[in-house]
């Protein structure tokens, strides 16, 4: 056991940066983010015993998070009587670039924030973590004919935001 939660930390550790921006994804705000990753995190060491080690531990975590972001929802729209979650903060893309191609990334990540949560979410999850279609589906607890629509959708939304601006990002 003791080996078992040694190797889990490791991992988990090496994996926070993609946590992380899963979690901006979902909650669309900064601190929002490092607060679910904290509590997912904590949840993990808490349940180390039901990870196995032989499965991928990220799509373990990240399916923690999710149901973590799911069940904050619904405290907010019983608190609130509503389920409008505020999105002041925004979702940085990480960039090594710099330049012109770091404004690019801004401005598409201007775009890609005005997409609905749902389409984002799965955008971020097949294309910038890279996870199969089965592999979202299964993360985001979708059948895969809804990622698959989720992608064509968010494809299609970003083409015409793009366009509308005259072809490029601005």
């Amino acid at each position: 056991m003791g080996q078992n939660v040694s190797d889990l930390k490791r991992e988990m550790i090496a994996l926070l940066p993609r946590l992380r921006r899963f979690a901006q994804t979902l909650t669309r705000s900064a601190p929002e983010a490092d607060d679910l990753v904290q509590d997912a995190c904590l949840r993990a060491l808490s349940r180390a015993s039901l990870w196995d080690p032989a499965q991928p531990l990220d799509r373990w975590l990240f399916r923690i998070t999710r149901n973590l972001w799911i069940n904050e929802v619904r405290k907010r729209q019983v608190r609130m009587g509503s389920g409008h979650i505020p999105a002041e903060d925004s979702v940085e893309l990480v960039t090594t670039e710099t330049g012109e191609a770091r404004v690019a990334a801004r401005q598409l990540q201007g775009k890609i924030e005005q997409l609905p949560s749902d389409l984002a979410t799965t955008l971020l999850v097949v294309s910038v973590e890279g996870y199969s279609y089965a592999e979202a589906a299964e993360l985001l607890d979708v059948p895969v004919g809804t990622v698959m629509s989720r992608m064509y959708r968010a494809r299609k939304t970003l083409a015409r935001k793009i366009a509308e601006t005259g072809g490029g990002l601005q």
